[in-house]
């Protein structure tokens, strides 16, 4: 992509968001080779008085191709100076013939985004805490009202409880009929803490083992997680074995920032809805990037039926079908992506070079990669600015 052609502002709509939790001058170091990047846009002369320029926003259509970014996007900035582009999250298709872009995506993710200094020494403070005592897994329970109520999954709850998913859902996602046993059925509800319970135990994880919770208010009180703790007493998350609160900074993004690292460096991880959820998403991704660090990722719609009888009072043999289910998972092991899999969660094979490749374009980059790089990169620095010394003598315009 040509450096010239693109300049993206790190400046956030908030003054608390991307700079409040991300390393901003990693994140443009970082990319300094595919795009230029601006902290901050710039200022503008209009009769004789200097004002801030201002981005005009759009809405980019949901998985938009490329083609949409190089006419309706480029026209707009072209015309505006600047444009705003939001919401961001899956408005580029996933699925682009362009490996180069591909692997940019993984250059953002897993390299370029990089988080706050103090978050990071946080994170490995936990992790260490951890450690102490042996290895341990984290689990991102998802049974918060906002999911429950988009899920629609409602019957396990009290007709008060029920009343409140209700009136949420209500306020903020479309009108649709969801009935709890046929959201279950295609995998659509999130596992409750005694699921997840039922699960590890069954696949042989006794009362010892150590379990790092990444979970915002859990919805339906205490007694949903009685059971769990039941089972697995050595519970803990950033509030019980941080060092410091950590909900009230950068609007409360710091604690799920600590959240993400301390799930994505510890021994196993456990998803409980993958969908949509870019936190689970992307941490399957980055973990799967990362030398394939084990995944439990439970199938909700294979599992669904076996829940469906207990909580009916039909236990018998659920011990057994539960672990059939579970032993068929791949564990974050290498695997080709294959639609409707993310490439968030998988991007295989994109984003992993070939040692001896067939195709140069899959073949591992040398050891001075970065030597090279830098080399180009002054080059087209200084080509640039000798070509605007010269239109500058010369009176002519330079065209973008």
């Amino acid at each position: 992509m040509s450096q010239s052609l693109w300049a993206v502002s790190t400046e956030a709509h908030h003054p608390r968001g991307f700079p409040g939790i991300y390393d901003v001058e990693h994140f443009i170091k970082t990319l300094r080779y595919d795009i230029h990047i601006v902290e901050r846009l710039p200022e503008i002369s209009s009769h004789g008085k200097s004002k801030k320029m201002k981005s005009y926003q759009i809405r980019p259509p949901r998985d938009s191709p490329l083609s949409w970014y190089a006419t309706t996007a480029l026209e707009k900035m072209r015309k505006h100076g600047a444009i705003y582009l939001t919401p961001f999250s899956h408005r580029l298709a996933e699925e682009i013939d362009d490996p180069e872009l591909q692997r940019l995506r993984c250059r953002v993710n897993y390299h370029a985004l990089r988080f706050k200094p103090h978050i990071m020494k946080t994170s490995s403070e936990i992790v260490n805490k951890l450690r102490a005592n042996g290895h341990f897994m984290s689990i991102h329970l998802r049974f918060e009202m906002d999911m429950l109520a988009f899920a629609g999954c409602l019957d396990i709850f009290t007709p008060e409880e029920q009343k409140i998913l209700k009136k949420y859902r209500e306020k903020n996602f479309a009108e649709k009929v969801l009935v709890y046993r046929d959201r279950m059925l295609i995998g659509k509800c999130p596992l409750t803490p005694e699921q997840v319970g039922l699960i590890l135990r069954f696949m042989g994880f006794d009362n010892s083992t150590r379990i790092y919770l990444a979970a915002g208010e859990l919805f339906g009180g205490d007694r949903f997680m009685k059971p769990f703790r039941k089972m697995f007493p050595h519970l803990e998350n950033h509030s019980t074995v941080g060092p410091e609160k950590l909900e009230e900074n950068a609007r409360g993004l710091a604690g799920a920032a600590v959240d993400y690292m301390v799930c994505l460096l510890s021994d196993i991880f456990m998803p409980t809805y993958d969908g949509p959820s870019n936190f689970a998403n992307n941490l399957m991704g980055h973990r799967l990037y990362y030398n394939f660090r084990t995944i439990i990722q439970p199938d909700r719609k294979a599992l669904a039926p076996i829940f469906l009888d207990i909580e009916e009072g039909r236990r018998a043999g659920s011990e057994d079908r539960i672990r059939q289910v579970m032993f068929k998972t791949k564990f974050g092991g290498p695997h080709k992506r294959v639609p409707p899999e993310s490439f968030y969660t998988n991007s295989w094979p994109e984003c992993f070079c070939q040692v001896s490749a067939k195709s140069p374009a899959d073949r591992c980059p040398p050891n001075n990669v970065l030597e090279l790089l830098d080399s180009q990169l002054q080059g087209d620095v200084s080509e640039r600015s000798g070509m605007s010394n010269w239109t500058h003598a010369t009176g002519l315009k330079e065209e973008a």
